[in-house]
């Protein structure tokens, strides 16, 4: 099973008093932990390094910059998602990956920004690798399967696009007082004017009971049933069931 490799250097300098080594990668752990908790903007060298016990100029050794240190950090988390290229049921495997991108978005929900909104300012080729794994990989698993070049290229943008999607949205499902019965109360669309957004007030129950692992099977229902009714299938024809 083809797993995404860490990309990160393993090269480490004794920066401690304690003669311990400074790695990349608990620079990114630590990283991480802080991002996590505070935030993008709760992450800056001088706090990184007050928490790995180091002046933050030895930290420049492994990233130039906070935004080296933010590619690295998103590098890390995606080296977690599995592709196994050598499935033969590549539906079944795309919605794995799904499942597990979701599971790791919501482990790191500060992150999400770094997958979805920051590539907007970088061109293809010129983002971190380890960021770029996952696309070669489901590339692979197509081609594999059968699939033309661009065909599975359609394939990954519609699965990463609806999986983005279906990411920011389920993290705005917020509940303002979980503790209260009235499905009004619980969102606070109380707040809204009564005269206004009636449609939105109208659906208090469905939202209220939003099931993020629910809606995304439902998703990838439609998307796959879209998609082997529009392809080409592997077989070399068109799918129309």
């Amino acid at each position: 099973m083809a797993k995404s490799p860490a990309r990160g250097s393993s090269r480490s300098v004794n920066d401690g008093s304690d003669g311990s080594a400074l790695t990349k990668e608990r620079i990114l752990l630590s990283a991480l932990e802080i991002l996590d908790r505070d935030g993008i903007d709760g992450l800056s060298m001088r706090r990184l390094g007050k928490a790995l016990g180091r002046d933050p100029m030895t930290l420049y050794r492994h990233a130039p910059n906070k935004a080296a240190l933010l590619d690295g950090v998103a590098e890390k988390v995606l080296e977690q998602l599995v592709v196994d290229t050598d499935d033969n049921d590549w539906m079944t495997q795309l919605r794995s990956i799904a499942r597990h991108f979701r599971r790791l978005a919501l482990a790191h929900p500060h992150v999400v920004p770094l997958l979805v909104t920051r590539p907007l300012a970088t061109p293809l080729g010129m983002r971190p690798p380890g960021t770029l794994r996952p696309f070669e990989d489901i590339l692979s698993l197509l081609s594999r399967a059968g699939f033309s070049a661009t065909d599975a290229l359609r394939v990954y943008r519609a699965l990463f696009g609806f999986l983005f999607g279906h990411i920011l949205q389920e993290l705005q499902e917020l509940v303002e007082r979980p503790d209260e019965t009235d499905n009004l109360l619980r969102l606070g669309l109380n707040r809204l004017p009564i005269g206004e957004f009636p449609l939105v007030r109208a659906l208090a129950p469905v939202l209220a009971s939003y099931d993020g692992a629910a809606e995304l099977e439902r998703g990838l229902d439609i998307l796959f049933s879209g998609l082997t009714s529009t392809l080409t299938s592997p077989e070399g024809r068109t799918d129309t069931n």
